[in-house]
């Protein structure tokens, strides 16, 4: 292994330090960084299992012009032809990017100059609109600018932390685990409002299961209580509050009971929230994805300005980002409505300023087309060329068969990317190989402001290049050489730096122009630092003497009314659907789904259904169910819980065409967004369930990844290969020839048991006494040792067929510990054997649940299990 080199995790905007070695064969290893002050070393299941995912055996690392390999330069030349052609012809605004969080500073900042300076248009938008516009509204109109008031050192401080729509335990697990670190040295309570139970919930002092969109219901009940107490903070409120009485007077017209929670339940919330003046309110997706997700926002922060709870140790409104970038994509203004360095794109006089830095030729007047309105734009054809940059909309935008349609039927597709195995990228006219994680360098910017570097540590492969370089080059062939002549990515962020100093100017909150003057040395070694960074401030909190940036120094308290979801529920569709991500999986899983360990605790997309609604459709645990709504479907797995409430369900949102085509979950969500910040209602769906009818299902395993043909299949990487569920609607004529089919295995030696009176066979194929594959087939859901089997293939396996683990060889049971691949009945076998009576028991014997800890819940649950199991 090669020294050490730091960098930053690249999922979650918690933003994580890790220690990267690279193997000198294109491999390396990872482990966190413990002199980050984000994490001091820990990191989740995902970023541990991050050495899995650098391989190269789904990259394509070559340019492609329809779908045939090309030149760099034919391919550069193409690009910037077609899109110089198409401004010419339609005018600057019949061109759009779609770009992602995924990218670093510096690419997003090239976009941004580009598409805004150059070719003159606003049609610039990121994937973050599905994921952050609210706060970012919320934020702009109490604050004036786009500024997260606290700190992570917030979470250390706090006497009460409240979250709000996240289940921070899965999806930020880190910051979870900080908090669950302070609550051992100190009295923190901790409150959940989320209308699920999630692993969040575990360690919670109370759990407020709210009607799905009634957030601000809940937070106007808590502001109009803070005002009948007489627990807000007068002089705070007059000084650097406006709003405040017509904020109050709506929030006690609000009706607290929309929220479905008890009067205890309420009273019991206001009692913590007042009576705590050290509260941080966190909150992420289930108050963003909403019609009404910026008065959500500014419900909460409306309880915070009237307290003055805020930009003081232990307290304030605390948003926490989905994507590791997406903070550096709102501060280079790779969102339509905003100009680079938070900068107003309708401020004439900011308009001018970043004009006359670029020395650009043209710039737009008005926001652009947020995402949704953008593929719509595409469809009527507005949009003729489209440049779509590390993300994936033909899965994540809402009513995604319509838009993997509408890309489809696009005129001009370019991808960016490091891989073609994307709903998307399968439809790119041109398709541009870039380098991915631990290959490019630049910044990134995380959920409390702090930018930390990436840095690459292997070596570009094969002709794939930076997405900086990859952009600056088509405006270089678009004939806009002047403004696009970097050298390196050091240059661009001096760059991007030195035109912080003008929004620093107009007394803006984001300035980092101390950095402008970075040799590429220093930039290189540049250790994490918090924003602001320049004259006027460095680092540290905001507001709590004031400082807004609205003209007159205040902030704004907004009296809102509560909204239901805008999909009401019909007897056709009486279910409300809540979409999420999982503990081990990331956005449409091109990087997770690589990983062996993360791909095995759940690899089925699934959902999640009350006993109560079950038992009334005769659903039974393991059934697939077809979910519908007026814009399309899906079929997944059952899973029967309590945590959800009855005419609730929940469904992950990770699942694509390349790993089951049937389970795209966004196909059923309509495209619904907020009026103000653009971002689509993802997580209050209306719709219908029933059983899928299946004709037959299947389990398949096999060294190579096989090819279903039927109408669900879902497929997940294992240590051994691939496994694969299957389920069919007609019967199948001849079960050899399928699997044969499937597997690609012609004339491979067969060992077969079958009774096809039940419908049942087992078809085993090997080489000589190796496994390479095997497909268990029945009338009804198959039961087998999954997990056992999935280990097969590859070995010398000649009894396959039975299906289940010989005598020594213990079924270790699905994975629950993904840190450590440690499985449920191996803990379950602990549990009785040794006497285990704690989740630390488990832990000191097993290592599960001591690394990020995010599987805790599940050892706990799995302790009642056993203990009660041991009992009878």
């Amino acid at each position: 292994m090669g020294a050490e080199v730091r960098s930053t995790c690249p999922y979650c905007g918690v933003g994580c330090g890790v220690l990267l070695s690279p193997d000198g064969a294109g491999g390396l290893s990872v482990r966190g960084d413990p002199d980050h002050p984000t994490n001091r070393g820990r990191l989740c299941s995902k970023g541990s299992a991050l050495a899995e995912t650098v391989g190269l055996g789904e990259r394509q690392l070559v340019p492609l012009v329809h779908g045939t390999e090309a030149a760099w330069k034919d391919a550069l030349t193409l690009v910037a032809t077609r899109l110089r052609k198409t401004v010419e012809a339609h005018g600057p605004d019949s061109v759009a990017f779609y770009v992602s969080g995924q990218m670093l500073t510096e690419d997003y900042y090239v976009a941004n100059k580009l598409m805004k300076g150059f070719i003159g248009s606003a049609n610039i938008d990121t994937n973050s609109r599905l994921c952050m516009a609210s706060t970012v509204a919320g934020h702009r109109r109490a604050f004036g600018t786009d500024t997260v008031p606290g700190t992570y050192e917030d979470l250390d401080e706090a006497d009460l932390v409240v979250l709000v729509g996240s289940n921070l335990a899965w999806c930020h697990p880190v910051l979870y685990q900080r908090i669950m670190a302070a609550r051992e040295r100190r009295p923190l309570r901790l409150v959940v409002v989320d209308p699920r139970r999630t692993a969040s919930c575990e360690g919670a002092d109370l759990h407020l299961a709210l009607e799905p969109g009634s957030d601000v219901a809940l937070f106007n009940a808590l502001l109009a209580e803070i005002a009948r107490r007489g627990a807000d903070d007068p002089a705070y409120v007059a000084a650097h509050v406006s709003g405040y009485a017509e904020a109050v007077a709506a929030a006690k017209a609000s009706d607290p009971a929309i929220t479905g929670l008890s009067p205890e339940e309420v009273r019991d919330f206001c009692d913590l929230w007042i009576g705590t003046e050290r509260v941080v309110t966190i909150f992420s997706q289930g108050v963003n994805q909403s019609s009404s997700g910026s008065d959500k926002v500014n419900a909460i922060l409306n309880c915070h300005l009237a307290t003055g709870r805020i930009g003081r140790p232990g307290m304030g409104p605390f948003s926490v980002t989905g994507q590791p970038n997406a903070m550096g994509g709102r501060e280079v203004g790779g969102l339509t409505n905003t100009l680079a360095c938070h900068l107003e794109i309708g401020n004439p006089a900011h308009r001018a300023a970043v004009q006359a830095f670029w020395r650009s030729p043209a710039m737009p007047e008005a926001p652009g087309l947020k995402a949704v309105e953008m593929f719509r734009a595409v469809a009527d054809g507005r949009i003729k060329a489209l440049w779509v940059i590390h993300s994936n909309p033909a899965v994540t935008l809402p009513e995604a068969d319509l838009v993997r349609e509408t890309i489809a039927a696009c005129p001009f597709v370019v991808v960016s990317d490091v891989t073609t195995r994307t709903d998307t990228a399968r439809h790119a006219h041109v398709f541009l190989p870039a380098t991915a994680w631990a290959e490019k360098s630049g910044t990134v910017t995380n959920s409390d402001r702090r930018i930390s570097r990436q840095r690459a540590v292997v070596a570009a492969p094969g002709e794939a290049r930076p997405d900086w370089r990859i952009l600056a080059e088509v405006a270089r062939r678009m004939g806009f050489e002047e403004g696009f002549g970097w050298t390196s990515e050091a240059e661009v962020f001096a760059e991007h730096a030195a035109l912080s100093g003008i929004a620093g100017g107009f007394g803006l909150d984001f300035d980092i122009s101390n950095r402008a003057g970075l040799s590429a040395a220093d930039y290189d070694a540049m250790p994490p630092f918090r924003w602001p960074d320049g004259p006027a401030k460095q680092g540290g909190r905001f507001f709590a003497e004031g400082g807004f940036y609205h003209p007159d120094g205040k902030a704004r308290m907004l009296p809102l009314v509560p909204r239901p979801p805008a999909a009401a529920l019909t007897p056709e569709h009486p279910f409300r659907l809540n979409t999420g991500r999982l503990r081990d999986q990331w956005h449409t899983m091109t990087r997770t789904a690589l990983s062996p360990r993360l791909s095995a605790h759940l690899p089925e997309p699934f959902a999640d259904m009350h006993p109560e609604d079950a038992a009334r459709l005769g659903l039974s645990p393991a059934d697939l169910v077809r979910l519908t709504s007026p814009q399309g479907s899906a079929i997944l797995r059952l899973r029967i819980t309590s945590d959800v409430r009855p005419g609730q369900l929940f469904a992950p949102m990770h699942w694509t065409g390349e790993t089951a085509p049937a389970a795209r979950i966004d196909a059923l969500v309509a495209a619904v967004t907020d009026p103000l910040s653009g971002q689509p209602e993802s997580k209050a769906a209306a719709v219908a369930a029933a059983r899928f009818d299946a004709a037959w299902y299947g389990f398949a395993i096999s060294t190579t990844r096989p090819a279903p043909d039927c109408a669900y299949w879902a497929l997940a990487r294992t240590t051994r290969g691939y496994r694969a569920e299957l389920a069919g609607t007609e019967a199948i004529a001849d079960p050899e020839a399928f699997a044969r089919a499937l597997f690609g295995l012609p004339d491979a030696a067969l060992q077969m048991s079958r009774d096809a009176g039940k419908g049942r066979w087992r078809m085993a194929f090997l080489r000589g006494e190796t496994l390479l594959a095997a497909l268990y087939l029945d009338r009804a859901p198959v039961r087998l040792m999954r997990d056992f089997l999935a280990g097969l293939p590859g070995t010398e396996t000649c009894w396959a067929l039975a299906g289940k683990a010989r005598g020594d060889m213990p079924d270790p049971g699905a994975v629950v510990c993904s840190c450590y691949a440690v499985g449920r009945n191996t803990i379950l076998r602990a549990i009785s054997a040794e006497g285990l009576r704690s989740v630390q028991a488990i832990g000191a014997s097993l290592s599960a649940g001591t690394n990020c800890g995010s599987c805790k819940a599940e050892l706990a649950a799995l302790l009642n299990e056993g203990v009660s199991e041991a009992a009878e």
